[in-house]
């Protein structure tokens, strides 16, 4: 069965590339791409692929965007840190949806599926109609597990520190921020970590009362923002503390939500 990723985090690429191989050998991953142009341009020059991994927040937009200038007939497995993206993700082709940091379980049932849903109809072009799509099932489910009662957050990150490793609790970090497609964080004495995890798994795993992921690219605390003003686009720019050497701009969808969030 041959496989598009599309993905716009490297690390993330790396690890479903690894995943997939790990459950499934048969599987052969015959592209990768990282944004909706790139994927727009890939499926017009290339023979349909049976799946597609798709990521729904782009760099340059949601991917539900491809769908709107390709007619894709491949089956695809949505995956995204944000629920809300469901009964969206299940009008198209969709035949699962895995919140990040993907599961092996999780995947392995995503392709049993489609495994399931070949063996029904001959191929992997089943009608959206098939018991499969049980859209209200599925954000139930998701509700679940968005933020189940008792649910454990991160606590400490284990990073390099030259030859040592170091435990670093979470209350000592700052911000979380990637460059060159790696992430890192900052701490309150300005000491600069790697991580081995993407933003959106992350964002998954830290205290949302504590931690606010503003853009694509970064995800703050309370005490890393010094400064909030306004800027063009009716986004915020914030300034932060330690010194952040890019732009850290509060993106347009996300205003509302972070005032609160600073209020609280």
């Amino acid at each position: 069965m041959n496989v598009l990723i599309v993905e716009d985090e490297d690390l993330a690429v790396r690890k479903l590339r690894k995943l997939v191989q790990e459950v499934d050998p048969t599987l052969a991953i015959q592209g990768v791409t990282s944004s909706i142009e790139d994927s727009v341009n890939w499926l017009q020059n290339h023979p349909a692929p049976d799946l597609i991994f798709m990521d729904i927040e782009l760099a340059d937009g949601q991917s539900f965007e491809i769908f709107e200038q390709v007619d894709i007939r491949s089956r695809v497995i949505f995956t995204t840190s944000y629920d809300e993206y469901a009964l969206q993700a299940f009008k198209v082709n969709s035949i699962d949806y895995l919140l990040k940091p993907i599961q092996r379980e999780d995947l392995q049932r995503s392709l049993k599926k489609l495994r399931d849903l070949m063996t029904t109809n001959g191929h992997a072009d089943a009608p959206a109609d098939t018991p499969t799509f049980n859209i209200e099932k599925l954000l139930r489910e998701l509700q679940g597990q968005g933020n189940p009662a008792g649910r454990e957050y991160r606590k400490r990150f284990l990073v390099k520190q030259g030859q040592k490793l170091l435990s670093v609790e979470v209350g000592d970090i700052l911000y979380f921020y990637t460059d060159e497609r790696f992430s890192f964080f900052k701490t309150r004495s300005n000491q600069k970590f790697l991580v081995d995890y993407t933003l959106d798994e992350l964002a998954d795993s830290l205290d949302p009362g504590q931690f606010f992921r503003v853009n694509r690219g970064l995800i703050v605390t309370h005490n890393a923002v010094e400064q909030i003003q306004p800027y063009f686009g009716n986004r915020l720019a914030l300034t932060l503390r330690p010194v952040f050497d890019k732009e850290a701009i509060v993106s347009r969808e996300k205003v509302s939500d972070f005032k609160v969030w600073m209020g609280k």
